[in-house]
């Protein structure tokens, strides 16, 4: 229903930000990562997901599409709803959730509060498959003289790749932003940050 929604901050707290927009005041679910991003009195846009049921009709706010994007897929895994999307993506940012679940990094979504073993375990199981899938659409082969990663030659390059991919971003979006990166040394989550700063000039 809602793409996103633009207007001024008027209230803060955890969890929740409240917009003035056209004369109403549109209470908005989010993370403390959002929260961290926004200041009160500001004109701040949100990217919004509409949740509803038969018994609420809530809605959730993001700073970044990508944000959006990763809790989207959180709430996509069973076990996992709203509260608990929130609560990972409070402890940590897209990029570290993007890493956590390559990697297998149980422990990274065990911090965020009330997400337990289990729950970490089935959100890596179901989303890795996801992100390998990803992958494997990303792992075309380019000319040489193109400037473009061949992901499947270097295997943090195609793990960044596919984070990206899970973030939101398409294919041509995902090879012009690693083509400016120096990849050499680089972690995945430094891969990915690097090309996101390109994406965001």
């Amino acid at each position: 229903m809602f793409h996103h929604i633009e207007g001024i901050v008027s209230e803060l707290e955890p969890y929740v930000a409240v917009v003035d927009c056209g004369g109403l005041g549109f209470r908005l679910n989010t993370t403390l990562n959002t929260i961290s991003h926004v200041k009160l009195g500001e004109k701040t846009k949100f990217y919004v997901f509409d949740y509803i049921r038969e018994d609420c009709f809530d809605l959730y706010g993001f700073w970044s599409k990508s944000e959006k994007r990763c809790f989207e897929l959180l709430i996509g895994v069973s076990g996992v709803g709203p509260k608990a999307a929130v609560s990972i993506l409070s402890a940590g940012t897209p990029e570290t959730l993007a890493t956590a679940i390559i990697s297998g990094d149980e422990k990274a979504l065990t911090i965020a509060p009330g997400i337990g073993k289990k729950i970490a375990q089935r959100v890596i199981l179901e989303l890795k498959d996801k992100i390998a899938k990803e992958s494997t659409n990303l792992a075309m082969p380019a000319p040489l003289d193109s400037g473009v990663p061949v992901f499947g030659q270097d295997q943090t390059l195609a793990d960044a790749a596919a984070a990206l991919s899970v973030l939101g971003y398409g294919a041509a979006e995902i090879n012009s932003a690693l083509r400016g990166v120096e990849i050499s040394g680089l972690k995945t989550e430094e891969i990915i940050k690097a090309a996101l700063k390109n994406i965001m000039k």
